[in-house]
């Protein structure tokens, strides 16, 4: 069945580049379909409990999975699919990269050519609209490497959790200088949002109270009022291409199985950094690139390893969210120290029977720090497909491979190290170390640049060899420094998307877009 409404633009994916590519278009007045493989998140005191954790729950979908090969072994993932994406489950960490990331560094790209074709300077702007988009409160630091801003932290953060100052006195003691999380979550009522509870169930969550500004209680209701149409449970499964450009978008309904076809003037692929390599691999569109061998290729995740601290007495006598300092003092030479929330409800939920206790009992004398490398983009680390097994939608199983660098798993070492530190500092009995495999900051598979043989995408996110089809999630990002990157993510996603709308759009933002926040729908049921 083919859809009879032309749009102006079609944006597949809802999450930060998804909804904020989006954003600008709808301002400027354009007719936007959006398309999200899941469907919307229930919030109420259920996402409280052991199923409330993102793994269990139904947005976990199995029909996402993937085959993960690493080191010779292989298993089998998945993905978090949902209106909001993963900012839905995310822990709401929003950094800027630092302006020496969008620099060349010799040791982090060796000889894989990623380069940012813009500087700081150039996303800045966009880094400001999105803090306040998204409402993040945060304070400047001179000793942790803040760079310049146009604009300050749209809020205060939140005061210090017992635990959170524990930590941050104990590093402040090994002569290392303690740094605010920025957070988007909301500490006070008021302009729509409700005040956050300080739950402690943040990172991995969806959160209960609607006080974490995730896209799906805040940007993408915004966007429905003002026009957007939202399409969801809806697979795309493959791009058409016609004389250079996107003709048709072919989709099919989750859950009826009814097939349908949309046009459009514009496509915004935001699937995300594993499914947009899959999509376009799938259609066939790698060999209309100068750079097709490059799809899929350079994947990054970070070196992230968690270092828990045991102790004698329970350090958090009562629950808070204790996810709110971090250590930049070795930003430059290895990576960042953060705080790590230790949920006991992720516990519950994640670890079999057999060992459900036992782990509860850890965690809750426990704090913890997470240690986050920027690893190096390698050739070898690849998403790619097979058509020797397809799903029910008939789309070609999708491989995963990634392996860490040398260089990568000492940088790593040496962070855990210092956090171990922290923590014996803070009077830890002991510590646990666990790297962490997931692919929640996978970056990087269809890469910006400016070589057009090493890099499928142009500065403003633009195919090569399609005239009229955009990358604008985390696929599209080149390097991954070694931050969180969800806010890079969107301000790079907001820049593209402006281009697209036109610089009336861009100006009309700045007075507009911080309405998103100020009227969110009611409650979505599930």
């Amino acid at each position: 069945m083919t859809n009879k409404v032309q749009w102006d633009a079609i944006v597949i994916g809802s999450g930060f580049g998804g909804a904020m590519s989006a954003l600008p278009l709808v301002h400027a007045g354009k007719r936007v379909l959006m398309i999200e493989r899941g469907g919307w998140v229930g919030r109420g005191p259920a996402n409280w409990g052991r199923y409330g954790a993102g793994l269990a729950t139904p947005h976990y979908t199995r029909d996402a999975s993937f085959r993960v090969e690493s080191k010779g072994l292989a298993s089998h993932s998945s993905a978090w699919n949902c209106v909001g994406g993963q900012s839905v489950f995310y822990g709401a960490a929003s950094y800027r990269f630092r302006a020496n990331d969008f620099e060349h560094n010799a040791d982090v790209v060796h000889d894989s050519g990623a380069e940012w074709p813009f500087r700081y300077s150039d996303i800045e702007p966009f880094y400001s609209r999105c803090e306040r988009l998204l409402g993040v409160a945060g304070e400047v630091s001179d000793a942790s490497g803040e760079p310049t801003r146009s604009a300050p932290f749209p809020h205060p953060p939140a005061p210090l959790s017992p635990s959170a100052s524990r930590i941050a006195d104990a590093g402040a003691r090994l002569g290392l200088t303690p740094s605010r999380i920025p957070l988007a979550i909301s500490y006070k009522t008021g302009g729509g949002r409700r005040k956050c509870v300080m739950c402690g169930t943040c990172d991995g969550f969806a959160c209960a109270a609607e006080s974490k500004n995730d896209l799906a209680t805040g940007v993408i209701p915004d966007l429905i009022r003002l026009g957007m149409t939202l399409q969801t449970n809806t697979i795309c499964t493959q791009l058409c291409v016609k004389s250079g450009r996107i003709s048709e978008v072919h989709c099919v309904n989750r859950v009826t199985g009814e097939r349908e076809t949309f046009q459009a003037g514009v496509v915004l692929l935001a699937a995300g950094t594993l499914a947009t390599p899959h999509l376009l691999l799938t259609s066939d569109l790698a060999r209309l690139n100068p750079a097709g061998a490059c799809v899929g290729s350079y994947l990054t995740r970070h070196r992230n390893v968690a270092i828990l601290g045991v102790f004698a007495k329970r350090p958090n006598p009562t629950v808070s969210f204790d996810k709110q300092i971090a250590f930049l003092d070795f930003y430059e030479r290895a990576g960042s120290i953060q705080q790590l929330t230790t949920a006991s409800e992720l516990v519950r939920a994640y670890l079999p029977p057999t060992l459900r206790r036992a782990g509860m009992l850890v965690t809750s004398h426990s704090l913890g720090l997470l240690a986050m490398v920027e690893d190096q983009p390698q050739e070898a680390n690849t998403v790619s497909i097979s058509w020797k097994s397809t799903d029910r939608y008939g789309l070609p199983e999708l491989c995963v491979r990634h392996s860490y660098s040398k260089r990568d798993e000492q940088l790593a070492t040496t962070l855990v190290s210092q956090a171990r530190a922290v923590l014996a500092e803070a009077g830890a009995l002991f510590c646990i170390a666990h790297p962490i495999s997931t692919f929640s900051h996978a970056l990087g598979t269809v890469r910006m640049g400016n070589n057009p043989r090493t890099s499928p995408l142009d500065a403003l996110g633009r195919y090569r060899g399609i005239d009229n089809l955009h990358v604008v999630d985390g696929s599209a990002l080149p390097r991954s420094a070694a931050l969180n990157p969800s806010l890079t993510i969107a301000a790079n996603a907001l820049r593209i998307g402006s281009h697209v709308a036109g610089t009336s759009a861009l100006e009309a933002l700045g007075t507009r877009h911080s309405r998103s926040l100020r009227n969110p729908l009611p409650t979505v049921s599930v």
